[in-house]
């Protein structure tokens, strides 16, 4: 029974592991630039690579403002590798982005 315990608990915790993706950093709120590493466009989500080494990882939320050259753009126009300046604001552990900047 106890071997039975052991296996299903180490089992549950990698997969809590490997389910989680990609590792990312929690910062204070604040003004940040870096590159575009990744885009979830299904989850209207991305990951910023910053300039200090840290990702970060940002679900848009309905006040989220985007934009390029001082003009409101569509989630579409973000690319990986764009480089972008982010406005976020840290809710708990979460990071709400409240404008992002295309600056490509």
């Amino acid at each position: 029974m106890k071997r039975i315990m052991v296996f299903l608990f180490t089992s549950l915790l990698l997969i809590s592991l490997t389910s989680c993706g990609d590792a990312t950093d929690v910062v204070d709120s604040g003004t940040y630039q870096g590159s575009i590493k990744k885009i979830e466009a299904e989850k209207s989500e991305i990951y910023v690579d910053l300039q200090d080494g840290k990702t970060i990882e940002l679900y848009f939320i309905d006040e989220t403002e985007l934009t390029q050259n001082g003009e409101v753009v569509d989630f579409s126009a973000l690319q990986v590798g764009q480089k972008v300046e982010v406005e976020v604001k840290k809710v708990g552990k979460r990071l709400d982005p409240l404008k992002v900047k295309i600056l490509e």
